[in-house]
């Protein structure tokens, strides 16, 4: 169990909706402070790490008209069971236009238990 609940519990952010971790500090969407002691009393943030982390660029050739697009993240756990597909973002490139995409997934290291003396 983490410090606020289970571990891998959510719960919609007060400021945006987005849905993150219950263990958030900050919203990891808008990046607003959660909790009014994150604030007054900080504690060292956990460790993050990023396991994954991929960029890609598109363009449009500009010999064509518009294109739109739609941005998917799909999860799949380890049965290959789908357990969200959300669309992030949608848009149109127009000739000669650019975007980047970027996704991340970032995972937080749990704290290691301070061992205590047996009595």
């Amino acid at each position: 169990m983490s410090a606020h609940g289970v571990t891998g519990e959510s719960w919609n952010c007060p400021h945006c909706g987005e849905r993150i971790l219950r263990s958030a500090l900050t919203c990891p969407a808008c990046q607003r402070h959660l909790r009014f002691d994150a604030v007054t009393t900080p504690r060292p943030a956990l460790p993050t790490i990023c396991p994954l982390s991929v960029d890609g660029t598109i363009r449009h050739p500009g010999t064509e008209a518009a294109w739109e697009y739609s941005v998917l993240v799909e999860v799949h756990d380890n049965e290959g069971t789908m357990l969200a597909r959300r669309v992030v973002g949608v848009g149109a490139l127009r000739p000669g236009d650019t975007r980047k995409f970027t996704l991340r997934v970032e995972v937080s290291v749990p704290e290691k238990p301070t061992p205590t003396p047996a009595s």
